[in-house]
Formats: structure tokens, C-alpha cells, sequence
């Protein structure tokens, strides 16, 4: 591997363009090439961006030796079969949450990757952010005592087209999977163990998919989360913490948190605020590149079992609502 870490970003979406503007600010960070399915998209991006090469196919980044680690920004309907391309090729990646669209095809990514001994991390932004390390520290130190309640929303008004990703059916769209994650994440992050309990309730819209949703998890010495996740209703993002001396609100936390403040016997006893470098992708890029450097399969603040166990939670929230994706039918048609 060079002095500089050479990055593949598969597909040319929104969130490819942020990963692309995140990497340009990381001095060690080379943005070698992108790939889309098509010629056109791909060089689109590549002028914008200023990307040396630019593929019209994801197996011709895949092939490329002059990569050493694949950003995934696919649908992720997509995300198994474009991490097995990549990681088959023994490239490192990158993957975009949700990880999979379930728990099985986790399972595969992560036997794939280390079977061919390659990194694979799934992106999940408030993993990495400062702020929210420090906040784990005040965990770590006891300052709210035992953490009994975690209580968190993510919630989006977009206007979305049906077709549109966040919702299409199609391409795994829907709540659960797409801002879901992020509250149901945060909560493993907090407990460090898988729920013993899990239930949830969704408002299944026309085409197909959820647009919105909540759920409770309980843990095994009592704890619970209350979590909430939306498309198209409007609410407040954000976190609290609740141990038995006092509890953590996070401001905003899914819109990137800048402000945390600590609560002993309900009177506000100190704040944390760190402001963010740059569009908050760059902080997944730097540990990625973090633990290329250490030699490292996986990263410990997003563990790959971790990833498997939040996939297994959102299979069994999303079991009593009948949805079911058609990658779903994939697996069970395999098993046979």
C-alpha cells in the first residue's frame, strides 16, 4: 500500500458525491476512480469531482490494482452484490448502511470478507463523530450511573418520488432500513449486547413500503429503547440517555450533533460542543484508513457481528408488519 490510500466509489448518487467532497479535504486520501453503470453518469462524475478514472462498469473498478479500498453508495438492495464483487477482487470497502437488507446476507458479506482477509466496514456516521465519543466517555465514567433508557428519533419530511430509493419497495426502501438503522444502531452502540426483546409498529403506505415506524427493544437486565423513524413526518432528532444519577440529551444527533449536554438530578450540570470538519463522511473515511494503516480487518467502533445483530434486530421488527423484499425471496430460494 502507497503513503496515500487510494479510494474506488462505486455508483455516482447523492451520497457518492458527499463521500467524494469528504475525501478531498484527507491529505492522505486518494480518490483514484469511480463507476457507474454507465459511461455518461461516470464521467459526469469524475469532471465534477476530478477523478483520473472513470469506469462505465462496477467490475472494471473492482479489477483495478490501483485501488485499495471501495466505497459502496449503491441502494442497498445492491450492497451484498457489490461488496462480494469488490471484496472477491480482494479490495477493501466501505459499505452504506443499512449494511444489507437482511441479517442472511450480512452474514455472507462479512463470511466473505474475512475469508479473503479483507476490511469491510459498514458506514454508519455517529460511530466516528467526536462529539459522540465523548459522550461515551461520560458513560464510561458513570456520570449518569447504570443507563436503564435510551430514547431517540430520526425522522425525515422529504418529498420523496415514489420511485425514488429512500421508499421505492423495489430497491429496499422504506424507513426500517433507511433512517431506522441509525436509532436502532445508536441503541447497540449505547447496551453493547443484543435486545432479548423486540416489537414495532409501521404505517405501510401505498406502494408498498413503510413510511414510518417505532419500536421497542428490551435488554437483559431491564433496559429498553424507545426508538421512532420517518420519511415524511416532521420531528425533532434527537437522543437521550437515561441512567439512574441523571441522563444525556444530544441535540440534532442524526442531522450530525455538535452539542451534548449532561443532566444530574434534572439540573444541567455541563455541556459538550464540538463543531464538525468538514461534511461528517470524512470521519468514516479517516477510520477506515485508520485501521488499513494498523493492519486491521474491521473497525472496533463498528464491529462486523455488530453490524450481523443490527440486521437480525430489523428482520425481527419488520416480521409482524408481512414486508417483505425481494431479496428476501433470494435467500429463501437459495436455501432450497
Amino acid at each position: 500500500m502507497s503513503n496515500k490510500i487510494r479510494w474506488g466509489i462505486i455508483s455516482t448518487g447523492h451520497i457518492s458525491g458527499k463521500f467524494a467532497e469528504a475525501l478531498k479535504i484527507l491529505p492522505d486520501a486518494e480518490l483514484a476512480a469511480v463507476a457507474s453503470r454507465t459511461k455518461e453518469k461516470s464521467e459526469e462524475f469524475a469532471n465534477k469531482y476530478k477523478i483520473p478514472t472513470a469506469y462505465s462498469s462496477y467490475e472494471e473498478l473492482a479489477h483495478d490494482d490501483n485501488i485499495d479500498v471501495v466505497y459502496i453508495g449503491t441502494p442497498h438492495k445492491f450492497h451484498l452484490e457489490n461488496a462480494l464483487l469488490c471484496i472477491n477482487n480482494n479490495k477493501s470497502v466501505l459499505c452504506e448502511k443499512a449494511f444489507t437488507i437482511n441479517a442472511k446476507e450480512a452474514e455472507i458479506m462479512v463470511n466473505a470478507a474475512r475469508k479473503k482477509n479483507v476490511f469491510l466496514m459498514e458506514a454508519m456516521i455517529p460511530r466516528h463523530i467526536p462529539l459522540i465519543k465523548k459522550v461515551l466517555n461520560w458513560i464510561e465514567e458513570g456520570k449518569i450511573g447504570k443507563v436503564k433508557m435510551v430514547r431517540a428519533s430520526r425522522c425525515a419530511n422529504g418529498s420523496f418520488k415514489d420511485e425514488a430509493r429512500q421508499l421505492n419497495p423495489l430497491l429496499g426502501g422504506g424507513s426500517l432500513l433507511d433512517v431506522g438503522v441509525y436509532v436502532i444502531s445508536f441503541t447497540s452502540m449505547i447496551f453493547k449486547k443484543a435486545p432479548v426483546e423486540v416489537t414495532g409498529l409501521a404505517h405501510i403506505g401505498e406502494i408498498g413500503s413503510d413510511e414510518q415506524g417505532a419500536c421497542l427493544l428490551k435488554y437483559n437486565d431491564g433496559e429498553i429503547a424507545d426508538l421512532t423513524f420517518a420519511l415524511r413526518t416532521d420531528a425533532v432528532n434527537e437522543a437521550y440517555i437515561y441512567g439512574t444519577k441523571g441522563y444525556i440529551k444530544i441535540d440534532e444527533l442524526f442531522a450530525v450533533p455538535t452539542k451534548a449536554a449532561l443532566f444530574i438530578n434534572r439540573q444541567l450540570s455541563e455541556v459538550l460542543e464540538e463543531e464538525i470538519i468538514g461534511n461528517a463522511l470524512n470521519y468514516e473515511a479517516e477510520e477506515v484508513m485508520r485501521c488499513l494503516k494498523l493492519g486491521l480487518k474491521e473497525s472496533p467502533f463498528m464491529r462486523l457481528d455488530e453490524s450481523i445483530q443490527i440486521m437480525e434486530i430489523m428482520d425481527k421488527i419488520r416480521k409482524p408488519w408481512n414486508l417483505v423484499y425481494k431479496n428476501d425471496l433470494r435467500i429463501l430460494q437459495d436455501r432450497k
